[in-house]
């Protein structure tokens, strides 16, 4: 049976192109790999160009009741920690209101709204293995070590 191997990109359409694109550039890091901002309207987006020439598309054109949810979240892997603590500084310099953090035993997430009210998580992975779904609040304040035992703690008996 063919199986699908993981996540390949993202696409979401932008009331504000540029500022969602200035958001996701400046403040997340992302690379912008190819755009066409002229005719269609797209900006691709990656962590890694070498690995992906994208994981990530903004494309103009977002139209929706003021209510409407479409999109659940978009999440980000980040490679440790330090980096998520980092970006943690980041948001809050950027006056981004951080809505949680979280240990979910398998990972420690960050949550919080782009500048279009999508709900995104940077994360970084644990070698853990925790039944889901888990959200213990976690301080990012704490060290690499405390976190950690929070997240070991988790593990089935």
């Amino acid at each position: 049976m063919p199986r699908i191997e993981s996540l390949g990109h993202v696409g979401i359409y932008a009331e504000d192109l540029m500022k969602m694109r200035d958001f996701y550039t400046r403040v997340l890091g992302l690379t912008i790999s190819d755009e066409d901002l002229e005719e269609r309207g797209m900006t691709f987006l990656t962590a890694d160009k070498d690995r992906e020439h994208h994981e990530f598309v903004l494309m103009k054109g977002r139209v929706t009741r003021d209510d409407a949810k479409v999109i659940q979240q978009i999440s980000f892997i980040v490679p440790s920690l330090d980096d998520l603590k980092e970006f943690h500084v980041r948001l809050l310099d950027e006056g981004v209101e951080i809505d949680r953090i979280v240990s979910h035993g398998i990972a420690f997430g960050m949550y919080f709204f782009d500048p279009e009210g999508n709900r995104i998580e940077l994360y970084v992975r644990t070698p853990y293995k925790v039944p889901q779904p888990l959200g213990d609040p976690i301080d990012l304040s704490m060290s690499n070590e405390e976190l950690e035992e929070i997240a070991k703690a988790r593990i089935p008996a």
